[in-house]
């Protein structure tokens, strides 16, 4: 009999990723989980427009957009001296929004939905799987300016992307491309007699939210995959699932910092919203949320501007994402000797050209880290030829005077509506993060 490598803790905290997962189907309902998991800890929700009456150890947090969220546990020491240690990631991952005026009719027998793509997904992943809605939905307010915001799941599928018959594609297996436009809208329903062809989705969303239609005012929805993720492998080593990319570091992060007691020096988790279509957003890293959010914490504690900036001084930054395992049908996309593993521990990630924020010194406190609680560290570059991706920490730098490392668990598949990683990795980078968290 095969004896597993993974032990109970492992499994058991890569069960409570794919719970996590399952309850977060867009970015609105990712704010919503890491809520539920903060408020029995102890944290208190901030508002933007109010004035904020921090205390030393006191445990706190805010939303913006519904989409973004920033928690940190005020520091006991002198910010000048301790500054911030900060977890930075993501709440977004690449998918299909749904149009303004979506139904389309097809000869007067199908209705599909019109769909722009949303970051960069692997498109064919999305193809022949039940998939479901996801979002909010902005129903009317008091007064224009306070409409009242609902969030929305499909509580069954409710959409198909059908493929082309090879009958009738007969070159599919040797690679096609598919139109965005085109091929990519997912079937709704059939025309039945019963069945009105305009204004069908408003209906149902009204349906759902027992509300007259005329009382939606706009919505926020994406697709996503209604097959729940699962552990595979003959030890049960794998992760199966969508939006591991971001999601295994929100929930590592919200973790760590859930179980961190108050230090000299504030700690901060920091989750973005739109990091898969460039960050330029209000919610994104490339706004200044998370600067103004530090200021504030030190104006809250009487602190000048000057503090600030040496508080900034004394900070460091883990921009945390996912990184690429090594392919076993395609070692020849990776540089020819750094092969970073599933379940061989979190990777850092390293450019030449800057497109992470990883430098010797940086990467070093991280290896470190991952030394002292006892975790393997692995490194990842691209291939010399080929042109890799970014992440928020390059971005997050252009705002904040801050050292930082960019990190995350190794996946395969990154950006497919299913992405494979290492369950042994997830419960090591809640590990670092917790040390991280600590006063060292």
């Amino acid at each position: 009999m095969l004896t597993s490598y993974i032990t109970n803790e492992e499994r058991e905290f890569a069960l409570e990723l794919l719970d996590f997962i399952n309850e977060s189907p867009s970015s609105f309902h990712t704010v919503e989980s890491i809520k539920k998991i903060l408020i029995p800890h102890g944290f208190q929700e901030l508002r933007l427009t109010e004035k904020w009456p921090l205390i030393p150890g006191g445990k706190y947090f805010l939303t913006r957009n519904d989409s973004a969220l920033i928690a940190f546990i005020v520091g006991l020491g002198m910010p000048e001296k301790h500054g911030f240690r900060i977890i930075g990631v993501h709440t977004d991952s690449p998918s299909f929004r749904v149009k303004p005026l979506p139904e389309m009719l097809v000869e007067g027998h199908y209705l599909k939905l019109n769909v722009e793509t949303y970051g960069g997904p692997i498109l064919n992943t999305w193809l022949d799987r039940p998939l479901s809605l996801a979002g909010r939905i902005i129903l009317r307010g008091k007064t224009p300016f306070s409409p009242e915001l609902k969030l929305f799941r499909s509580d069954h599928p409710l959409l198909v992307i059908p493929n082309l018959a090879i009958h009738m594609n007969r070159k599919i297996n040797e690679g096609i491309e598919l139109n965005k436009q085109k091929d990519m809208l997912p079937l709704l329903t059939q025309v039945t007699k019963n069945l009105q062809k305009e204004g069908i989705l408003l209906e149902h969303l009204a349906k759902a939210l027992h509300c007259p239609p005329e009382n939606i005012l706009d919505f926020d929805l994406f697709l996503y995959d209604n097959d729940k993720g699962c552990l595979a492998g003959l030890q049960q080593e794998f992760i199966s699932s969508g939006r591991l990319d971001d999601l295994a570091m929100v929930h590592a992060g919200t973790f760590a910092l859930t179980q961190s007691k108050p230090t000299l020096m504030t700690q901060v988790l920091v989750c973005f919203d739109h990091e898969e279509c460039g960050s330029t957003s209000q919610q994104g890293a490339a706004s200044p949320f998370l600067s103004h959010v530090l200021e504030r914490i030190l104006l809250a504690q009487k602190k000048d501007r000057e503090t600030y900036f040496q508080a900034l001084a004394h900070s460091f930054l883990i921009s945390a994402d996912m990184a690429h395992a090594l392919h076993p049908n395609a070692e020849v996309k990776h540089d020819p000797v750094i092969h970073p593993i599933l379940n061989e521990g979190p990777v850092i990630k390293i450019s030449a050209n800057q497109s992470y924020t990883t430098d010797a010194a940086s990467g070093a406190i991280f290896a470190d880290l991952c030394q002292r609680v006892g975790v393997h560290v692995q490194k990842f570059v691209n291939r010399s030829d080929e042109r890799g991706g970014s992440t928020i920490g390059p971005i997050s730098s252009t705002h904040l005077d801050i050292q930082s490392v960019d990190i995350g668990n190794p996946i395969l598949a990154m950006h497919s509506v299913r992405e494979l990683g290492g369950v042994k990795d997830h419960l090591a980078i809640a590990k670092v993060f917790s040390e991280f968290f600590k006063d060292l």
